[in-house]
């Protein structure tokens, strides 16, 4: 049995199931998960048409899936990341600098497994809190994870001047996470660019998770990604830079399982290298429905209009009770709790029948610190009625301050 598995910690929903499996919901309302972020919007009608479509189906199931993608997906994905990231100056070559994935997760753990050497007594850097496949991927490459604050101190962003020279120089790769999971909180472009000339010195790898990116509070005002920032600083290689995305979140297919990895050619292919082994190729029929989505913009444009929606609608509710500011992007909330964000999940699911993820299972404890603890995760997934009424509940909860 492989060693490294023991190192891995229990992922946050095994720990919110554990904590909650006492608790008697409060049986006169009806349960709503702001839990898990998992977009529960409608999928496109003409993606569903297209994913029905007989010859498709057809086709697909008859085919070994290629792990480089079919030529028409990279392509679309090209011209998607050329498109919306600016890239006119060096346009993403989708022969060499593009690879269709199922899905950012599994992406961002094989990129860890691609790239660092597990002979090296290397440190992969990740924000804190972060999305757990960061960490579990540095520890079964074999590499010690570094956790780099995300506080309200420096807006939610990680405080790389905490990171030490020696942590620099055996530092093999560096998770981004812009817009944040769970913060929001977007890096600009001068923040990416900081980093990779940290890169060039220290000879690392930036792996850019960006899956919601396409998620944003100002339509005019769309985040930077890491490809963008090494374009505008003359960077045409993207050496050492690879971003990651998916459909999960930008069109509401969580179950196609399809995303892409695109950047540094050398890395990609390595990545493919290891890829052609692990066998995660994407079947024929997803990559086929996937154009679609990639070409489209009206659906993602409607997409972003929901969740403003309920961002003002919640926060109407809510902003004299419990105020909580929105973020530049994602469709989470990370507000501050007014008791430990355990206690606080355990009595609102039996006082509301609401469940939310405490912080604290999202951070590491460093320096006695845990920059996720008595705050809590809301994922505005459900439908605007559904958010609505939670939020009505949670303006109730705050003001019994009996219950808290």
């Amino acid at each position: 049995m492989n060693k490294q598995l023991e190192l891995l910690k229990p992922y946050p929903f095994e720990r919110l199931n554990r904590l909650l499996a006492d608790i008697t919901p409060a049986p006169e309302h009806a349960f709503i998960a702001l839990s898990l972020g998992e977009p529960k919007h409608p999928a496109p009608d003409f993606i569903i048409a297209k994913y029905l479509e007989q010859t498709g189906v057809v086709q697909g199931l008859g085919t070994y899936p290629p792990t480089r993608g079919i030529p028409e997906l990279r392509a679309s994905i090209a011209n998607f990341v050329n498109r919306r990231f600016n890239l006119a100056a060096s346009p993403i070559d989708p022969e060499t600098q593009v690879l269709p994935v199922t899905g950012s997760r599994e992406a961002l753990f094989a990129i860890a497994q691609t790239v660092i050497d597990s002979r090296a007594q290397s440190c992969t850097l990740m924000p804190n809190p972060f999305y757990q496949i960061y960490e579990g991927a540095a520890l079964l490459a074999g590499s010690t994870p570094v956790y780099v604050p995300c506080t309200a101190a420096t807006d939610y962003l990680p405080d790389f001047s905490v990171v030490t020279e020696a942590q620099w120089q055996k530092c093999s790769l560096l998770y981004l996470c812009t817009p944040g999971n769970p913060t929001g909180a977007v890096a600009s472009i001068e923040d990416m660019q900081s980093l990779i000339r940290l890169s060039d010195e220290y000879d690392f790898v930036i792996a850019s998770d960006e899956c919601y990116s396409e998620i944003y509070a100002d339509e005019l005002a769309p985040p930077s990604g890491l490809l963008e920032a090494a374009c505008a600083m003359g960077r045409h290689d993207y050496k050492n830079c690879i971003a990651f995305n998916s459909l999960s979140k930008r069109s509401n297919l969580p179950g196609l399982r399809s995303g892409y990895a695109c950047g540094d050619a050398e890395l990609i292919r390595a990545f493919l290298l290891y890829r052609t082994y692990h066998g995660s190729a994407m079947s024929v029929h997803h990559q086929r429905v996937s154009i679609a989505a990639w070409d489209d913009e009206q659906h993602v444009i409607n997409n972003r209009a929901s969740y403003r929606q309920k961002y003002a609608a919640v926060g109407e509710i809510l902003q004299d009770v419990w105020p909580m500011t929105q973020p530049t992007a994602s469709f989470y909330l990370w507000p501050q709790t007014p008791v430990n964000d355990e206690q606080f999940a355990q009595r609102l699911l039996a006082r509301a029948n609401i469940k939310v993820l405490p912080g604290s299972y999202l951070s590491r404890v460093v320096d006695g610190a845990n920059p996720g603890q008595d705050r809590v995760r809301l994922a505005l997934v459900a439908t605007l009625d559904e958010c609505v009424e939670a939020a009505g509940r949670l303006r109730s909860f705050m003001q019994h301050r009996k219950y808290l």
